[in-house]
């Protein structure tokens, strides 16, 4: 099936370090229209998520936004790969490697987990305790990539803090970077670690910022990418996005 993004001829397609036109073509696109039931006919998007669905809590909203990004984001983009900070059971990643696998042949996922529950967080910003989603089933993620053959999913099990700087001077450029991490301290980091490997217009999606338990993940975008960084998001809806253009 031949999925159709809504038009929005009137916004810009740049403007302050994003595509203002891509933002609302996905983000308003699965709010309203067909948009969400042509891509429960998709037959790549029902595949991928065949792999995934035991094993993300990912919400649906979210997955398809990343899927549209992987399916119409890239093109005239630098070569990169995806990255993933705080894959817990490792559905997500699985998702983008069924679907990079066939829509862009070469380009790896990489997730970063420790893989054993959450490392220690701060009660001043964070409702998240260490040790939460701790059952992420390490041994039995790497025997079901074995076994679906997902030869461009990759783990990097340990603190962002003691794995990231090692993997992505190897990684060389990232296309996305997928932000799944809750508090302040890995978001934080993990925006942070990926900036010089993003390609031009490369993307960071965040997956909590705006969830109601997530408000230390909301105050590491905050002095990031607004305060210090002067980033606009392109979209706001299902989470946040953003690109790496300059802002002016």
């Amino acid at each position: 099936m031949t999925v159709v993004l809504p038009e929005f001829g009137e916004a810009p397609e740049r403007s302050r370090g994003r595509n203002v036109r891509a933002g609302y073509q996905r983000g308003r696109g699965l709010r309203s229209g067909d948009l969400v039931s042509q891509l429960h006919q998709d037959k790549l998007y029902n595949k991928a998520m065949k792999l995934a669905r035991k094993r993300t809590i990912v919400a649906e909203p979210k997955r398809l936004n990343l899927y549209l990004i992987l399916r119409f984001g890239f093109e005239g983009l630098a070569p990169g790969h995806i990255v993933e900070f705080g894959s817990y059971r490792g559905g997500n990643a699985l998702f983008m490697a069924a679907v990079c696998r066939e829509l862009h042949p070469g380009m790896q996922v990489y997730a970063f987990d420790t893989f054993e529950g959450m490392p220690a967080t701060d009660p001043q910003r964070d409702a998240h305790r260490a040790g939460d989603f701790k059952d992420a089933g390490y041994e039995e993620l790497l025997q079901l990539i074995e076994k679906e053959k997902i030869d461009n999913l990759h783990l990097v099990r340990g603190l962002f803090e003691d794995t990231a700087e090692a993997a992505l001077k190897a990684i060389s450029s990232v296309r996305l970077n997928h932000i799944d991490c809750d508090i302040y301290s890995a978001v934080k980091y993990s925006y942070n670690v990926s900036e010089k490997y993003m390609v031009d217009g490369g993307y960071w999606v965040f997956d909590d910022p705006l969830c109601s338990g997530c408000i230390g993940a909301m105050e590491a975008v905050e002095e990031t990418l607004i305060q210090r960084d002067g980033r606009f998001a392109e979209q706001v809806y299902p989470h946040l996005v953003y690109r790496n253009w300059p802002p002016n």
